[in-house]
This record gives structure tokens, sequence and C-alpha cells, in this order.
């Protein structure tokens, strides 16, 4: 099976420091979500735009992050996020978080979403724009 990565760079900015002048932990969630919407351009038809258009939402089900390194104030992150393929209606990411200046893990994160309609109920079948998008890539 092939794998599917993208790698999108974030220069920390202000708002997202800390009183110990390091990036705060709940700003890591937004560089997922930042890794995500790259993902979604770097291959066409799975991005939020895509769903949207179809009806469909995919809200976050399960997150986890672990830090290893800080980061701080015109640190450059790279986020390497990478499509981990399952059989059923959901999307799920793995991330690593890089300091670019000097290659330094700062975290790794992984995600799950489930498909809701624009109701608001779970999908348990998998979307026809998701099929066919994996048909794509795969």
């Amino acid at each position: 099976m092939k794998e599917l990565k993208d790698i999108c760079y974030i220069q920390v900015r202000f708002n997202e420091i800390d009183s110990m002048q390091r990036v705060w932990h709940g700003s890591f969630v937004t560089y997922l979500e930042d890794g995500r919407e790259s993902f979604g351009r770097h291959y066409p038809g799975i991005g939020y735009a895509d769903m949207q258009r179809v009806g469909i939402y995919a809200p976050i089900y399960d997150i986890s992050i672990r830090y290893l390194a800080p980061l701080m104030l015109n640190d450059v992150a790279v986020v390497h996020t990478q499509y981990v393929h399952h059989p059923g209606a959901r999307l799920d990411y793995v991330y690593k978080i890089y300091r670019e200046r000097d290659l330094t893990l700062c975290a790794e994160g992984a995600t799950t979403q489930l498909f809701i309609d624009t109701e608001g109920i779970l999908m348990i079948d998998m979307p026809d724009y998701y099929r066919e998008w994996q048909e794509k890539f795969f």
C-alpha cells in the first residue's frame, strides 16, 4: 500500500507562546490541523472544502500528542502528516513535528475523524467521495 505524506512549514507566532517563552501545548493542535489542511491540498479530493461540497463533515473523534522538545518564537515547525488507511468510514493521520533549525523532533501525534452528515448523524458507510478518493490514490 502506498504511503501518502505531506510536509508543511509553520513559523511560530507570538500568540502561540506561553509564559515560559515556548509554544503553548494547545497550539500544537492547530499545527496538526495545518498539517491536515496541507495534506488536503496536496492530495485533491480529501480536503475540508471537498467534504463540504458533498454535505459531509469530519469532526475529530480522537487526538493524541506527545511533546518531546520545545518550539520557540520565530522557530519554524515542520509538520509531517501521513494518512493511515483504514477500511471504515474514518480518516486517520499520524504526525511528526520537527524544529527546522536543528531537525529536532518536537512532537508526535495522531488523529481520528469520523464522518457526519449535515444533520450531525454519524455515517457508518464510507461516503462515495471518500471511496473515490481512495481508489484514485491506492
